[in-house]
């Protein structure tokens, strides 16, 4: 389900129902709930394939007739949506992995200078030991995603994974420019950002479109 990316660091995933689903997404006629809907299916396949790097550790199980093999993760994830766009991709994820810890980064785009402003900062303790998917629906300008990441970083995170619905070029470079030890998944590659910092054709204000505050 990978697809072969120009980026170093960029997998982006081709699967036709992800094709689908980012269809409905694009669409300007789709409806807040159908938009949640196609985000929690894409967000199933990202987190299939980011944890397809994850380690186990095995254990004996018992099953109603004897005893088998039995394997669980061997590190703690913990997942962190960036405020309040990320949301939409948190049950997604925990739908794959129900035992993740969350955490929350806000962080608020001016809408003149481009670049994000913090407000609010919350994470489990011991991020230094564990897994830390960064969640995003799109990675535009790169902005708020090299700062989150910048924040994690100082809070002793270590390990990171960044996933999001669409990634333009711009915000691809400025990532990989910024933080060159994290991997990106997206469902897609866009063409651009316009002057406003949003993704061309990209699909709109995720935040709005999923929350119905447009």
């Amino acid at each position: 389900m990978k697809k072969k990316s120009s980026y170093k660091n960029l997998v982006l995933i081709k699967h036709p129902l992800v094709e689908r689903d980012i269809t409905i997404l694009r669409d300007k006629k789709t409806k807040s709930e159908i938009f949640r809907s196609a985000v929690t299916r894409i967000s199933n396949v990202l987190a299939v394939e980011i944890s397809n790097a994850f380690s186990i550790s095995e254990f004996k199980v018992d099953t109603p007739l004897e005893k088998t093999k039995g394997f669980r993760l061997k590190q703690e994830i913990v997942l962190i949506p960036v405020l309040r766009a990320g949301l939409a991709m948190v049950d997604g994820f925990l739908q794959l992995i129900p035992d993740a810890k969350l955490g929350h980064i806000g962080l608020e785009r001016n809408e003149i200078t481009l670049l994000p402003n913090s407000y609010y900062f919350k994470t489990p303790k011991n991020l230094s030991k564990s897994e830390v998917i960064l969640l995003d629906p799109m990675l535009a300008t790169g902005g708020s995603a090299s700062a989150a990441i910048s924040v994690l970083k100082k809070r002793g995170a270590k390990d990171f994974v960044f996933a999001c619905l669409l990634a333009a070029p711009e915000g691809v470079k400025k990532l990989l420019k910024d933080h060159p030890d994290v991997i990106i998944f997206s469902a897609a590659l866009d063409r651009q950002i316009n002057k406003k910092g949003y993704i061309l054709p990209g699909l709109g204000d995720a935040g709005d479109r999923t929350f119905g505050t447009l």
